[in-house]
């Protein structure tokens, strides 16, 4: 879990407080026992009591703090700035017992002001760098020194804890650093993705557009169609068997004219008021034979591959269009029955459509869902597009996979509607 946060609204400032909380539980526990070890291992005298008493005071205002940040809903920006100066105050008032400046801990002033720097306002960093500055400073001037009768072994001692400070702070700034690299990385990244995800629902929403428009057109050559149809099936001088042609061209009309009537009524709000939960195997049953009338030639097997009584979903328009895109796929690559496999899981349902043909291309693996193909004689390119737009829609995910023995599989995943 990182701690900082790129953003700056109130969750994100909690966040960064309880983790600067946690993390001063490790400080004041060091602090402690170099507090309480020091003395004995390295002959410093060290005025372990005012040191302690310190280390005790920081410690009970870390555990109100906590109590408050594990009840909060949020935090302002103010309430960190606070903390920091309470860590730049405790470290200030530790180094003027033990040395002042010359204390090497005193490089631990560092480390704030790179928080502050990478989580607070421009003027909050103002602020606090300021304020580590003129503590620095007044160490210089205002501290107890320390009985060090041996300044040769003294000066060796300094030059060690400097080294020490110097690292300790070099590795915390630069994994805050890192910390923060990664968080613009993953912000952009996730940015990248939300304006490609904006600019393929403007296209989509472009071509519902034009296809209502088109929808709207198609209407008057349709109904002349169908009067010519129907002129012709009277004819008698025509063979029965171009009557039956004739009859089948009459109920592709008919399906057309009706997938025209219902595009408007299922791209408005009428789409939700008329669509209701039934059990999946049967809407999907149903959405077979919609689609064998449409596709006489085509056919299907359906499978369940869970126990129990299936589950109910609600029936989308945007969902049905794109199990037909799919199912239109896998009857346009191979002329075998298509494997329709229905499975569920307490949270999620699984519709999976297997077909026996050559499988997806590579581009199509790679990219299929996030741009659209060169139109080709089976359609015009865009229907994996719109089908992997709308299931997202709904919360679900398209993955398309080829299969060991040959064949494509288009797998949906949808969580389960609750009513």
């Amino acid at each position: 879990m990182p701690f900082i946060s790129c953003t700056a609204d109130g969750t994100d400032h909690l966040a960064n407080l309880r983790r600067l909380v946690a993390s001063r539980w490790v400080v004041l526990a060091s602090m402690a026992l170099l507090v309480m070890i020091v003395p004995g291992a390295l002959n410093i005298p060290l005025p372990q009591w005012p040191l302690l008493a310190i280390v005790s005071v920081a410690a009970v205002l870390n555990s109100m703090i906590q109590w408050r940040v594990l009840k909060a809903g949020s935090a302002t920006p103010g309430e960190l700035f606070s903390q920091l100066l309470l860590d730049i105050g405790a470290l200030s008032a530790i180094v003027f017992f033990s040395g002042g400046a010359t204390n090497p801990l005193v490089s631990l002033l560092l480390p704030p002001v790179a928080i502050a720097a990478l989580t607070l306002p421009v003027r909050c960093v103002m602020a606090i760098g300021a304020i580590a500055v003129g503590s620095y400073s007044a160490l210089m001037v205002y501290y107890i020194p320390l009985a060090m009768p041996d300044a040769t072994r003294a000066t060796r001692l300094h030059l060690v804890g400097m080294w020490l400070t110097f690292s300790v702070s070099a590795l915390m700034i630069a994994w805050f650093v890192v910390r923060m690299t990664r968080l613009i990385r993953q912000r952009d990244a996730e940015l990248a993705t939300a304006r490609e995800q904006a600019l393929r629902d403007e296209r989509i929403t472009a071509m519902g557009t034009l296809a209502a428009g088109a929808a709207h057109e198609l209407g008057t050559p349709l109904a002349t169609m169908s009067l010519i149809a129907g002129e012709l099936i009277h004819d008698n001088s025509l063979s029965e068997a171009c009557r039956e042609d004739i009859a089948l061209l009459r109920q592709q009309i008919a399906t057309c004219k009706q997938i025209i009537t219902g595009l408007s009524r299922k791209a408005g709000a009428e789409r939700l008021e008329n669509a209701h939960f039934q059990p999946v195997d049967r809407w999907i049953n149903g959405l077979r034979q919609q689609w064998h009338a449409t596709r006489p030639n085509a056919s299907s097997r359906m499978t369940l591959a869970s126990d129990g009584p299936a589950p109910e979903i609600f029936a989308d328009p945007r969902l049905e269009q794109a199990l037909l895109n799919l199912l239109n796929n896998g009857a346009n690559a191979s002329d075998e029955p298509l494997e329709i496999r229905l499975g569920w899981s307490p949270g999620s349902l699984t519709i999976d459509i297997c077909d026996h043909g050559p499988g997806f291309p590579d581009a199509v693996l790679k990219n299929g869902g996030h741009t659209s193909f060169p139109a080709h004689e089976s359609g015009s390119g865009i229907g994996l597009m719109l089908t992997s737009t709308a299931i997202q829609q709904l919360g679900g995910q398209l993955t398309l996979s080829n299969l060991k023995d040959g064949g494509a599989l288009a797998r949906i995943e949808l969580p389960q509607a609750n009513q």
